[in-house]
C-alpha cells in the first residue's frame, strides 16, 4: 500500500481548519517490535494491533518475543526505533546495555503503560531512560479525563481533551524535566489525600540522541479503541521514529526554578 502524506499549511478547506502534519512518517523505517512479559496486559493483542498499523504505514518491522534481541549488536545498530510492550520482567545486564546503547546512539523508543512504564522494576538505568515508572492505580477500573496541555506540539496538535472509560488511571513517579504533553487529575474519590493531584499521561524526552515517547494509557489494548488515545499513541510513535533524521538541541524542560545561570 502507498502512504500519501499531505503537507498543508494551517488554514481552511471547505470551511474546516486544516492542520499541517509536521511529524515524520514511519514509511521505510526499520522498527523493532518487542513484546512479552505479564499476560494480564495482553501483549500479543497489543503487538498485533500496532504491527498491523506499522505494516499499513509501510514500515519495515522485525518482531521479537524475547529480550535477548537487545544483545544482537547487528540488529540494534540497524534499526530506527523500538516499540516495546513488555510488562514487569527483568533485563540482564547485557540486555540493558544493548537497549540503552541503541537509544543513546539515536534509536527512538515509544510505547504505553504496560510496555514501557511498568517494565523492569529493578532496572533504575532503564527508568532513567524512559523518564517515569508506574506506582499506583487508585480505584482500579474507572472513568477519567485526559487533558492536553500542549496543543502546539506536533504530537498533540489536533487532539482535544478526551475521556477514557472503564480502565485504570495511573499515578506515576516521573522525571520532572520531560516535556509533558497530556495530564490527568485525580479527584480523591479513592485516596482522598491525592485529590487535585496532576500526573502526566504523555511525555516526550531525549536520552542522549534517542527520542523517547511514553503514554500511560493502555492497561487493556481496548483502551486504544478511544480514537484520541490511538491518535496520541501513533503520533508519538511517528515522532520517536525520527531520531536519526534530525539532530536536536537539549530539550530538557524543568518544572522547578533554577538559580544556576547557564551560558
Amino acid at each position: 500500500m502507498i502512504t500519501i502524506l499531505l503537507s498543508i499549511s494551517i488554514g481552511t478547506l471547505y470551511g474546516q481548519e486544516v492542520i499541517k502534519d509536521e511529524l515524520p512518517t514511519v514509511k521505510g523505517k526499520r522498527v523493532l517490535l518487542v513484546y512479552g512479559g505479564w499476560d494480564g496486559h495482553q501483549p500479543g493483542v497489543f503487538s498485533q494491533r500496532v504491527g498491523e498499523w506499522l505494516e499499513k504505514e509501510e514500515a519495515i518491522v522485525t518482531v521479537s518475543e524475547t529480550l535477548e534481541i537487545y544483545t544482537n549488536k547487528e540488529v540494534m545498530s540497524s534499526i530506527d526505533m523500538i516499540i516495546q510492550y513488555w510488562t514487569m520482567g527483568e533485563l540482564s545486564k547485557e540486555q540493558e546495555k544493548g537497549l540503552l546503547t541503541a537509544v543513546k546512539n539515536g534509536t527512538g523508543i515509544a510505547g504505553c503503560h504496560g510496555g514501557l512504564g511498568d517494565s523492569f522494576r529493578k532496572s533504575t538505568a532503564y527508568q532513567y531512560m524512559i523518564g517515569g515508572q508506574w506506582v499506583a492505580h487508585p480505584g482500579g477500573k474507572i472513568d477519567y479525563k485526559v487533558s492536553i496541555i500542549n496543543t502546539e506540539d506536533p504530537i498533540t496538535k489536533g487532539i482535544s481533551d478526551f475521556e477514557i472509560k472503564n480502565t485504570e488511571q495511573y499515578y506515576m513517579h516521573i522525571d520532572p524535566n520531560s516535556q509533558v504533553l497530556a495530564t490527568t487529575t485525580f479527584d480523591g474519590a479513592y485516596d482522598y489525600w491525592i485529590k487535585g493531584a496532576v500526573i502526566p499521561v504523555a511525555w516526550k524526552k531525549h536520552f542522549a540522541k534517542g527520542r523517547v515517547f511514553y503514554v500511560s494509557i493502555g492497561h487493556d489494548p481496548k483502551d486504544f479503541d478511544t480514537p484520541s488515545a490511538w491518535k496520541l499513541l501513533t503520533k508519538g510513535i511517528r515522532w520517536a521514529s525520527g531520531s536519526k533524521e534530525k539532530t536536536e538541541k537539549n530539550n530538557v524542560s524543568p518544572i522547578y526554578p533554577s538559580k544556576i545561570t547557564r551560558n
